[in-house]
């Protein structure tokens, strides 16, 4: 994210070399969470976390298809067997 800076005027070197050591900090900060969204972003597409993402769905249609499998169809078996 780019922001436009300010025109500003300095009255010494002292406060130009503090701020381009804040940039400079700045930099790395953005740098190390740029590192870290590609290391999050390679480990969210290796074959085994793909896997284990189908699994969880598959897991929860299936653990719900279980509660209505228990409890909704023989409400509505016994409806019909009236």
């Amino acid at each position: 994210m780019k922001t436009k800076m300010k025109n500003k005027i300095y009255s010494s070197y002292k406060e130009i070399d503090t701020d381009l050591k804040i940039l400079k900090l700045q930099k790395e900060i953005d740098q190390k969470k740029l590192a870290l969204a590609v290391e999050k972003t390679i480990d969210d597409i290796t074959p085994n976390s793909v896997i284990q993402k189908i699994m969880g769905t598959a897991g929860s249609i299936f653990s719900n298809y279980t509660l209505i499998s228990k409890f909704i169809i023989p409400i509505v078996l016994k409806r019909f067997m009236k």
